[in-house]
């Protein structure tokens, strides 16, 4: 074992011990959290229009603060943006994440001196985790990969701008530079394509030890590497054997990523975003990723069935349960108020709290009261495919309310790698397995008004060119699983 590896194992029982403090009291850590970010942004004017000075108690904060999103919270967004200070949090973030608006073009999350620390330290305590509970550590020798979007920032109004993962990429530390790839010049090509093709040049030849991305876009980088030299992605790099990811569940690309890697390999999940890095996954026999309540994030929850209703209840950590669909709620020390991520999760375990991500309060299907989720859909595609040779390069799926004949139905779009013989009893096993999970969608099927799931096959590379005629081809953008209209649905070209 190399002096590196060593120290990695005494940093990790470190850390191990430290996480271990506080997920052994969950709701004392959260009640700190809550008194800190009221007391120190008493003087900005989000606080003084809320009476942060007149806040005691959980209640009160209800009382004063509604739940907002980014258009609800825009005002004071734009303020901050033209560089005025003590608007959200004291003084002016350092940096502000550049993300993809869903209404009205790009959105600006601020970054603050106290938020941006916990980004990097999260990243480091999964590996850490890992590395204490597997006692695996040799990796740490070889070349590390970080499949991310380009670091060049950009300026507005005296703050740095630009892709969350690219601005991680100037956190770095040190004992990690030799060892990161690609190399500076490549991760600033902006054209993905372009990028993807000069990673597999650099890397080709290197010792991969580690891999981390988006599975897709990893999924076409691993692509390209068997196009070139025509061996398992295992034999290309015989060391490769820890794969770090986020932002969308692994399990549908599972077997596509066996079957291109040659054999299995451990796993990471991560869940960062650009409001913050709210949990990662701690343990490789337990399910779900440890909440972290330590990181300068006020967490709330809202039922997601009771999430448009007037006045829904707002629950903290202590009230939570297990496998209820909740709306995740944050306020941080970059100056997020009550505000809603977008993202629907459930926990697997309330000692420690574990959560899983079950998809986006705004990706679902209802369009004849269904209420079908990400999660859902994702577990009936799995069992479907369990047991055949299947294998799913990627799917969403969509509504069909009006079709030429008959009754309407759930269309999924697949493209697949490996087809199943009979497309019909494929399409058959998910909506069984669907019936299973969603009572709605099976009433719907029992009383005729709905018929079972039609598969529709996109043709190879069809999401990926759907991406890139939307202009969100690779770094950290995401295939939404479901939609409630068909505007992907009327995009992607079928066989």
């Amino acid at each position: 074992m190399s002096i590196k590896a060593f120290a990695a194992k005494l940093f990790a029982k470190h850390i191990y011990n430290k996480t271990q403090k506080w997920a052994k009291n969950p709701i004392e850590t959260q009640q700190k959290v809550f008194q800190e970010l009221i007391q120190k942004a008493k003087e900005t004017k989000f606080g003084k229009e809320h009476y942060f000075d007149k806040i005691t108690s959980y209640e009160d904060y209800q009382k004063n603060v509604p739940i907002r999103d980014y258009e609800q919270l825009r005002t004071y967004v734009d303020e901050v943006v033209k560089g005025k200070e003590n608007i959200l949090w004291p003084g002016k973030p350092i940096y502000f994440a550049k993300t993809s608006g869903t209404t009205s073009g790009a959105k600006y999350i601020p970054l603050t001196k106290e938020s941006m620390p916990f980004h990097i330290e999260a990243a480091r305590n999964a590996i850490l985790s890992y590395i204490h509970e597997t006692g695996k550590a040799d990796f740490v020798d070889g070349k590390m990969i970080f499949l991310q979007g380009s670091p060049i920032l950009e300026e507005k109004n005296g703050v740095k701008l630009g892709r969350l993962s690219g601005i991680v990429a100037h956190y770095v530390p040190a004992y990690l530079q030799k060892n990161r790839m690609p190399s500076w010049e490549t991760n600033c090509i902006e054209d993905w394509e372009t990028k993807v093709d000069a990673i597999v040049g650099e890397t080709i030849d290197e010792d991969m030890s580690v891999i981390s991305g988006i599975p897709s876009w990893v999924q076409m980088y691993f692509e390209r590497l068997k196009e070139k030299v025509n061996k398992p992605i295992g034999e290309i790099f015989k060391n490769f054997n820890l794969f770090i990811y986020g932002g969308v569940n692994y399990e549908p690309y599972r077997a596509k990523f066996e079957n291109l890697i040659g054999r299995k390999v451990d796993a990471i999940e991560l869940f960062p975003a650009s409001e913050g890095f709210f949990a990662y996954q701690d343990s490789q026999t337990e399910k779900g990723m440890l909440l972290l309540l330590n990181s300068g994030i006020f967490y709330e929850f809202v039922k997601a069935e009771e999430f448009f209703n007037e006045n829904p209840k707002r629950y903290t950590i202590g009230e939570v349960e297990l496998g209820i669909n909740y709306v995740l709620i944050i306020s941080t020390n970059a100056g997020l108020w009550a505000y809603n991520i977008g993202d629907t999760i459930q926990f697997t375990s309330l000692k420690p709290y574990r959560v899983i991500v079950s998809g986006r309060i705004k990706h679902y299907i209802s369009a004849f009261g269904e209420h079908v989720i990400g999660k859902e859909v994702e577990a009936a595609l799995q069992e479907a495919i369990e047991g055949t040779d299947v294998r799913v390069n990627e799917f969403t799926v969509a509504p069909q309310i009006n079709p030429e004949n008959g009754l309407p139905y759930h269309e999924w779009f697949i493209e697949f790698e490996n087809k199943p013989t009979d497309l019909e009893d494929f399409a058959l096993k998910i909506d069984e397995a669907m019936r299973k999970q969603n009572t709605y969608y099976d009433d719907l099927i029992s009383g005729n008004i709905l018929r079972t799931v039609v598969i529709s096959k996109v043709v190879k590379n069809g999401f990926q060119d759907y991406m890139k005629s939307i202009g969100k081809l690779g770094g950290q953008n995401k295939l939404p699983r479901l939609s409630n209209d068909r505007k992907i649905a009327d995009l992607l070209r079928i066989e």
